[in-house]
């Protein structure tokens, strides 16, 4: 891998917005699924998941069944990482909140959850339980009703059972046999089989998140995610296998994602360029990581770890390590991360499957201005106002006075009319 310097560093992403015909396909199968329901959707799975099905709902029995084919030190992995994320979760829940003046003015806000949530999770080789209980367990504690998966099946109609086993120790029961665009457009707009949703969260192909981004304002998204991203922070303290193993644990995911090296020790920018042309030979997905360094690769080397925090902010990772002395001392210094993982022995994969962090993380540079999934994208806020008479009577003026120089007089005159019997 090429070592260049900060100066050299273009540190843009471009980001994925599908090609036309790849737009125009997604809005056709939307607009199917819209007029058609479910015998869209069963036209579509017949023609890309190459099985016809009549009845999507996973049945009780199928569920039951999923834990007994997984590895036991799988299920109990999964059993304990969801306790770790509900613990971690809990501490986000917003209380409701109300403030009395002495006027006799109340002013508060109301927190609901929200009524129905859709969670994607993709299926086949690319089935990922971890994110069923990433996206889940936060919509669960937020208080949501009813949680409904959606999943592609195999040509042989079933589920992958560690995905069924991940959504019974979380407890989600409505589990649905479809993917693609067209699974999104039934939880926008329902089908005799499956109720339509509030909101849609969890991870897809370019189909996906095309459609996610074609059916917001109909319902709520969680974001439209790109290609996974690691940036390292280290310098000479750091152990360069790690670095490498640490960059490969992303690179792996998909020829676009991006794996960086931030450094002001040339000497380990030298032996984690060697330990990753070592290290991604040995991969089962070694053409995957190869052109994700190739092409999404960087190291990057800066005069300072001054002038490396300032790399880092500048790229917005959706993870960051820290492989620094001291890091806590310099956590301060980060700006933008998606999440943040502090020493040698914190290592991404730490965060993606059992810490209790949150996996789903903004991407593309959006942690300059977003957060991370949380109990927050589950819930919804109502203000409340309760404004007393003696309130209006001393600011009724005011309060017309900005509706006037707005031109809307007749927010002015709602005022007005009650000023005239005070």
């Amino acid at each position: 891998m090429t070592i260049v310097s900060s100066t050299d560093f273009d540190t843009r992403r471009s980001i994925d917005s599908g090609t036309e015909t790849q737009v125009r396909a997604v809005q056709e199968i939307l607009s199917r699924v819209k007029e058609e329901g479910d015998e869209a959707v069963r036209a579509y799975t017949e023609r890309f998941d190459r099985v016809r099905l009549e009845q999507f709902r996973v049945t009780e029995e199928e569920i039951a069944q999923a834990a007994g084919q997984l590895d036991p030190l799988v299920l109990e992995a999964l059993t304990e990482a969801a306790q770790n994320i509900r613990d971690f979760h809990a501490r986000q829940v917003r209380q409701s909140w109300f403030t009395t003046k002495e006027s006799g003015t109340m002013l508060g806000q109301i927190i609901r959850p929200l009524k129905r949530v859709g969670l994607y999770v993709p299926g086949g080789s690319a089935a990922y339980p971890s994110s069923v209980l990433m996206n889940a367990i936060p919509a669960q504690i937020a208080g949501v009703r009813e949680i409904i998966i959606v999943t592609p099946p195999g040509q042989d109609g079933t589920i992958n059972p560690a995905i069924l086993a991940a959504a019974q120790i979380a407890g989600v029961k409505q589990i649905y046999k479809m993917g693609g665009a067209q699974a999104i457009g039934a939880l926008t707009y329902g089908t005799k089989q499956v109720p339509a949703v509030d909101k849609i969260v969890g991870p897809g192909n370019i189909y996906v998140a095309l459609a996610k981004r074609e059916v917001y304002g109909l319902v709520d998204i969680d974001m439209v995610a790109g290609p996974s991203e690691i940036v390292v922070l280290a310098d000479e303290t750091a152990e360069p296998r790690y670095v490498a193993a640490d960059m490969l644990s992303q690179a792996e995911h998909d020829p676009m994602a991006s794996a960086v090296l931030v450094t002001n020790s040339k000497k380990l920018a030298e032996q984690v360029a060697t330990e990753l042309e070592r290290q991604v030979a040995l991969l089962p997905r070694r053409e995957i990581a190869e052109a994700s360094i190739r092409n999404h690769g960087a190291i990057c080397l800066v005069d300072n770890l001054d002038a490396g925090f300032d790399v880092v902010n500048r790229l917005a990772p959706e993870h960051l390590e820290l492989l620094i002395e001291n890091p806590f001392e310099q956590l301060g210094k980060v700006e933008n991360a998606g999440a943040i993982f502090l020493g040698e022995y914190s290592s991404e994969p730490v965060g993606d499957y059992f810490a209790g962090t949150n996996h789903v993380l903004p991407t593309n540079g959006a942690a300059r201005f977003a957060s991370g999934l949380s109990v927050d994208e589950f819930i919804k806020k109502s203000s409340v106002v309760s404004y007393s008479k003696q309130d209006l009577a001393r600011n009724g003026k005011k309060i017309m006075a900005l509706a006037e120089q707005e031109g809307l007089s007749a927010h002015a005159r709602a005022i007005e009319e009650r000023l005239k019997d005070l």
